[in-house]
C-alpha cells in the first residue's frame, strides 16, 4: 500500500489520503528523493558522459529506488491517452535536480477535514516546488491587479460614504 501511494505521489506530485497514511508516505518519499539528491549531478547527467565510478553509483541508487517503487507505470491524461512513465528516472532526473539545493522537507501536508462516512481525517500530500507552484506563480501576477481593484473599490465606497 505504501509503495503504491509513494509511486502515485512521484507520478502525480500530489495525492489525497488519510492523515496516518500521509505521514508514512512522507517518510518514504523523502528518503527516496534524498538518495537521488545525494548523487548530485551524477543523477541527471547522461550515462555516456559519466565515468565508470559514477555509473556504478548511479546504478546502485537506481536499484535502491526501484526496489521500492515500480520502474514503469502508465499515466492516463485528460484526453484518455496513456503514457508510460519511468518513475526511477523521474526521481533521479526531475526530482533530484529540482530539490538539489533543498536540504529536506520535500513534501507538504494540507489538511482537508474529516472524510464523509467514517470521519477519518483527510489530507493532501504534495511535493513542494512542484508544477502547482509554477502555476501559482503565474496566477500571482494576475492577482495583484485584482487586489488593486479591490482597494480602489473600497476607497470609492469610502468616498461615497464621506459625501
Amino acid at each position: 500500500m505504501l509503495r503504491s501511494l509513494t509511486a502515485n505521489l512521484v507520478l502525480h506530485e500530489r495525492i489525497e489520503t488519510t492523515d496516518a497514511k500521509a505521514k508514512e508516505v512522507r517518510r518514504v518519499a523523502e528518503k527516496l528523493i534524498t538518495k537521488a539528491r545525494r548523487l548530485g549531478k551524477t543523477a541527471y547527467t547522461p550515462n555516456e558522459k559519466l565515468s565508470d565510478k559514477e555509473r556504478v553509483k548511479r546504478l546502485a541508487t537506481e536499484r535502491l529506488i526501484a526496489s521500492y517503487v515500480p520502474r514503469f507505470v502508465t499515466r492516463t491524461d485528460k484526453g484518455g491517452e496513456t503514457t508510460k512513465v519511468n518513475l526511477v528516472e523521474k526521481v533521479l532526473v526531475e526530482l533530484g535536480k529540482r530539490f538539489a539545493d533543498r536540504p529536506g522537507g520535500y513534501t507538504r501536508v494540507i489538511k482537508f477535514g474529516p472524510r464523509r462516512g467514517d470521519n477519518a481525517p483527510m489530507v493532501g500530500l504534495e511535493l513542494v516546488e512542484g508544477a502547482e507552484a509554477a502555476k501559482a506563480e503565474g496566477e500571482e501576477g494576475e492577482e495583484k491587479p485584482k487586489k488593486k481593484a479591490k482597494k480602489a473599490k473600497a476607497e470609492a465606497k469610502a468616498d461615497v460614504k464621506a459625501e
